[in-house]
């Protein structure tokens, strides 16, 4: 089912491994970008569905964007949901796709016991928090955005939080993972206000995005 003439649906993407993973699922739902993604420097791309748009976002920006109404639907990382918290949207669907893991890491073994103190360096602040909060350790929490690896190294911190895909990186800087924190995918997530007023065209999406997840799975 495609909008109505006049109605317009917004679907937020992330950029990066998500977004090469994500077009497939969302031709095989009937929504194509008419130009390439990839080779464009354009943010915003129409698609083979009239009235259906899709808009290339950092994926930090993507609940936020979704929350606000800006965007009527969006696809974001697990993680991303989990630090940013799920007020004015619904998650709809597990996609399936860019799994990964959101993990402690250091170069030793994990700290425990109810008078640890850690130096923590991170961008997800929030989940480590909660996560080292949870087994009796008082965080020092060091918000980084990237180069994760190198707070240890540096004596910038005794462990981080991070995404752990096939655990290279950490091994290549003298690092292991240590606890497991969530295994992460990528989700389907709605703007609750639009969720009501584009249910019909939002509903169907999702039954169609459903479908093509299933039937990768089963293949």
């Amino acid at each position: 089912m495609k909008p109505a003439k006049g109605e317009q649906l917004t679907i937020a993407l992330t950029k990066g491994r998500i977004l090469s993973e994500t077009l497939p699922l969302l031709a095989e739902a009937g929504v194509s970008p008419l130009e390439s993604v990839e080779e464009s420097r354009k943010l915003i791309f129409p698609t083979t569905m009239e009235g259906v748009s899709l808009v290339i976002l950092r994926g930090s920006d993507v609940p936020t964007y979704v929350r606000h109404g800006a965007a009527d639907v969006g696809v974001v990382g697990k993680d991303l949901l989990m630090e940013s918290g799920d007020e004015g949207l619904y998650e709809v669907l597990d996609l399936e796709i860019a799994r990964c893991r959101l993990m402690t890491a250091g170069t030793g073994q994990a700290r425990t016991g109810h008078a640890a103190k850690i130096r923590v360096a991170t961008k997800f602040v929030n989940v480590a928090r909660a996560h080292y909060s949870s087994r009796g350790i008082q965080p020092n929490i060091i918000k980084l955005y990237g180069a994760m690896e190198l707070a240890p190294i540096m004596d910038l911190a005794d462990e981080i939080v991070d995404i752990v895909d096939t655990g290279n990186t950490l091994k290549a800087n003298g690092m292991r993972p240590l606890e497991h924190i969530a295994d992460i995918s990528s989700r389907l997530i709605v703007n609750k206000a639009s969720m009501r007023t584009r249910n019909h065209i939002i509903a169907s999406l999702v039954e169609r995005l459903g479908t093509a997840v299933a039937s990768r799975r089963d293949a």
